[in-house]
């Protein structure tokens, strides 16, 4: 089956109140959505990992998507690089809601089974800012996406971000913004910790985890 594309509006009432400034003014003034919009009134955790990333690192992503999903806490990501997707592979196997974002318009996208049947249960929502003229994702999608994510998020966890990459760069954006930004305590974080993110250590995922569920409710 083909699914309905909708486009909101800002002043529409399903539009995301976390897109709206404090002045009330939209940062993305329509956005296309396949699924229940309801999924959006959440609090969510954006992931983010750049696509090379240290093999300790990969395995901690893991061990912290399986306690992302064990815990029900609803994630938001684009889920474009490779650890993203075994991420997102991870988190579809529970039952919390998971929001993708792809770089490019989702108007006529290829939805593989997994998604469709989640779609349909009410948990997964694939959401998009980009016009139906963009059909592939660029590398200036690509950073749009990711303040797009951002602006969604709740709080961001970035499992690695490469030094001097877009990745890193997005993670001052969050940082100046004054939006929470974790990441995990290894020595390949330690430009981020500087910066200002706060370490996660592995012993922490199940009480951290915990407490991001403890905001994971409605607006």
């Amino acid at each position: 089956m083909a699914f309905e594309v909708t486009t909101l509006a800002s002043s529409n009432p399903n539009y995301p109140a976390a897109l709206l400034s404090k002045k009330g003014q939209a940062q993305f003034s329509r956005i296309s959505i396949i699924g229940d919009p309801e999924i959006l009134k959440r609090h969510w955790l954006g992931l983010f990992c750049s696509v090379k990333c240290p093999g300790d690192l990969i395995l901690l992503t893991y061990d912290l998507a399986r306690a992302l999903r064990d815990a029900g806490v609803p994630v938001v990501s684009g889920f474009h690089s490779p650890i993203e997707k075994d991420c997102l592979d991870f988190l579809l196997r529970g039952n919390q809601p998971v929001v993708i974002c792809p770089a490019r318009s989702i108007a006529k996208m290829r939805i593989d089974k997994s998604l469709k049947e989640n779609i349909e249960r009410g948990r997964v929502l694939i959401l998009s800012p980009f016009e139906e003229t963009l059909k592939r994702p660029t590398a200036h999608s690509s950073q749009l996406r990711n303040q797009f994510v951002g602006a969604l998020a709740s709080a961001v966890f970035v499992a690695y971000a490469e030094p001097g990459g877009k990745t890193e760069e997005f993670c001052k954006s969050v940082l100046a913004d004054g939006k929470p930004l974790y990441t995990f305590e290894s020595r390949y974080t330690k430009t981020l910790v500087d910066a200002g993110a706060m370490p996660i250590d592995r012993k922490e995922f199940g009480q951290w985890t915990q407490s991001l569920k403890s905001v994971a409710v409605d607006i």
